[in-house]
C-alpha cells in the first residue's frame, strides 16, 4: 500500500505527514543565493534538492507556487551585523556599480541552474525589489514593542521577545546557552542585548546601496527580506521553508521571529534543511583548497578532481544521498555515478524495445509502490534510485529473455521509469544532455572573459585547453568567443 508523504521537519525534529494548509495549493520559499560571487557547489545541492521537492510535489498534483529570492543587498560580512555589504564591497573592489556585480552573478547563477536542468521558480523576488515591504515590516514590529530604534538603526529585541515565545524553538537550544556563547557587547555596541540583530541600518555616507525611511537614510538587515517576500508572495503562514542547514541557527531564527513579531504568526509548518558537502571526508572550505565551481566539476580544472562529468552525472551524483546527509565529493564516488547514471539511461532505451509476453515474472506494481514510499519517506532520493536498479535487472533480463513482461506491466514499467528518471529527478538523457553542452560550454567562455578581465590568465588558458582536450575549440574574436568541435 502506498504511503502518504512524510516530511523531516527540523522544527520538530520528527517526520510528520504533509498536510497542506489549502490544497491542491502549495506555498513553499527557498532562501536563494547572496549573488556576490559565483555560485558553489554548496547551493547547487540545496537548490537541486529543492527542485527535486518541488518537481515531486508537482508530480503529486499540488499546485506549488516556489518562492526564491535573490540577496543583492544588506548582506554583510558577519552575521552579527558588522563588515561591509558583500556585495557593495565587491563593486568597489571592481570599481563597478554594485548592481553590475548583482547582474553579472545573478546571470551566472540562473546559468548554472539551467545547466543542471533545475525548473525555475514560480517567483525570484529581489530584495532591493521590496524595500517598501521591508519598512513597513519594522515599522510594524516598532510598533508591537518587539524593537527599538539607536541613531537611526533598527534592532530587533531578542530577550523581550523570547519571554512571549521560544526563541531557539528552531535549534533545539535555549536563550541561556545562546547567550554564553555569544561575544558581550562593546562598550561602542548600540544593541540592548548580546542577541539583538538589525531590522534597519543606518548607513553612513559612503555605503553604495542606500534607502530613505522613516528613519533616516539606511538599509535592511539581512534577514528581514525573506519574512517580507515570504509574507507578500506566500502569506503570514505557508507550507514549506527551506535552505542550507548553515542558516537554522540565525536566519531562519531569526525569520520566525520577526514574523511572528510581525503578525503574531509562525511563517512555515514544515522547515526543511540540507546537509553540507564534504571533499574525500573533509569539510569543503576555501581554507582547506578543496572547493571547486560547477565548471571546475564539469571540465575536471581542479588539482582534487582526475577529469571532468557532465552535469547529469553530477546531478544523479547528489541524488544518491539523502538531502539530509553529508555529500562526499570524491573521484571514485563520482565515477561510480558516472557508470551508474550511464547503466540507468542505457535500460531505458532497452526498455523502449521490449517486446511483451503473455505473463510476467516479476510484479512491476510492487516496484513502483516501492518506488514511491521511498519518495514519500521524506523524499528519500537514494532508496527510489536503489529500486529503479531493480527495474533496470529486470528490463535487462526480459532483453536477455531469462524474464518476460505483460504488456501492461511494460507500460507501467515504462511510465514508471518516465516519470522518475525525468519528471521527479530531472535527469535529462544523452541525447538532451549533448543538446545541453552547449549551456555548458557558454557558461565557461562567460567565466573565462570574467577571468580574462581580471587579468586572470591562468584560468583562461586553463578553460581553453581543457576544453579543448575534450574536442572543443574556442575561437577569439572582435565579435566575442565562438566555439566548435575537432
Amino acid at each position: 500500500m502506498q504511503q502518504s508523504l512524510n516530511i523531516y521537519n527540523t522544527l520538530s525534529r520528527s517526520k510528520e505527514e504533509f498536510k497542506a494548509i489549502n490544497p491542491p495549493f502549495v506555498g513553499m520559499y527557498v532562501c536563494g543565493p547572496t549573488v556576490y560571487s559565483d555560485v558553489h557547489l554548496g547551493n547547487c545541492r540545496t537548490f537541486i534538492s529543492f527542485d527535486i521537492i518541488y518537481r515531486y510535489l508537482s508530480h503529486l498534483g499540488y499546485k506549488v507556487r516556489y518562492v526564491r529570492n535573490i540577496t543583492d543587498a544588506g548582506h554583510l560580512e558577519s552575521d552579527a551585523d558588522e563588515g561591509e555589504d558583500k556585495i557593495s564591497k565587491k563593486a568597489k573592489l571592481a570599481q563597478v556599480e554594485p548592481m553590475e556585480i548583482v547582474q553579472k552573478y545573478t546571470v551566472g547563477f540562473r546559468q548554472v541552474m539551467e545547466v543542471f536542468n533545475a525548473l525555475p521558480p514560480s517567483i525570484e523576488p529581489t530584495a532591493t525589489g521590496h524595500i517598501i515591504e521591508q519598512i513597513e515590516m519594522t515599522r510594524k514590529m516598532l510598533e508591537n514593542g518587539f524593537a527599538y530604534e539607536v541613531n537611526g538603526s533598527i534592532y530587533f529585541d531578542v530577550e523581550k521577545y523570547n519571554k512571549e515565545k521560544n526563541y531557539g524553538a528552531l535549534s533545539g537550544r535555549n536563550i541561556e546557552d545562546l547567550l554564553n556563547n555569544t561575544r558581550e557587547l562593546g562598550g561602542q555596541d548600540e544593541k540592548r542585548g548580546q542577541l539583538d540583530f538589525a531590522l534597519w541600518i543606518k548607513a553612513k555616507p559612503e555605503h553604495l546601496m542606500q534607502w530613505p525611511s522613516p528613519w533616516g537614510m539606511g538599509f535592511p538587515g539581512w534577514h528581514l527580506e525573506c519574512s517580507a517576500m515570504s509574507n507578500k508572495y506566500l502569506g503570514a503562514q505557508f507550507d514549506i521553508h527551506g535552505g542550507g542547514m548553515d542558516l537554522i541557527p540565525t536566519h531562519h531564527t531569526n525569520e520566525i521571529a520577526q514574523n511572528i513579531a510581525f503578525c503574531g504568526k509562525h511563517p512555515a509548518n514544515y522547515w526543511i534543511h540540507t546537509n553540507m558537502l564534504t571533499v574525500n571526508g573533509q569539510k569543503m572550505s576555501k581554507s582547506l583548497g578543496n572547493s571547486f565551481l560547477p565548471h571546475e566539476l564539469f571540465t575536471g580544472d581542479h588539482p582534487l578532481l582526475d577529469k571532468g562529468y557532465g552535469p547529469m552525472v553530477v546531478r544523479f551524483f547528489m541524488l544518491q544521498a539523502h538531502y539530509r546527509s553529508t555529500l562526499d565529493f570524491s573521484n571514485e564516488a563520482l565515477d561510480a555515478s558516472e557508470k551508474g547514471f550511464k547503466r540507468m539511461m542505457a535500460a531505458y532505451d532497452v526498455l523502449k524495445q521490449l517486446t511483451p509476453s503473455d505473463s510476467s515474472t516479476s510484479d512491476i506494481n510492487v516496484l513502483k509502490e516501492r518506488c514511491y514510499n521511498a519518495m514519500n519517506d521524506d523524499f528519500n532520493t537514494p532508496v527510489a534510485i536503489a529500486e529503479l536498479f531493480e527495474g533496470v535487472r529486470i528490463i535487462n533480463s526480459v532483453k536477455a529473455g531469462t524474464e518476460s513482461i505483460t504488456e501492461t506491466d511494460l507500460i507501467t514499467l515504462t511510465d514508471l521509469f518516465q516519470h522518475f528518471l525525468f519528471d521527479i529527478f530531472g535527469l535529462l538523457t544523452e541525447e538532451h544532455a549533448t543538446n545541453n553542452v552547449g549551456k555548458v560550454i557558454d557558461l565557461l567562455i562567460d567565466i573565462r572573459n570574467s577571468a580574462k578581465a581580471n587579468k586572470d590568465y591562468s584560468t583562461s588558458d586553463a578553460i581553453r585547453n581543457k576544453l579543448l582536450e575534450i574536442g572543443y575549440q574556442l575561437k577569439d574574436s572582435k565579435e566575442g568567443t565562438s566555439w566548435t568541435t575537432v
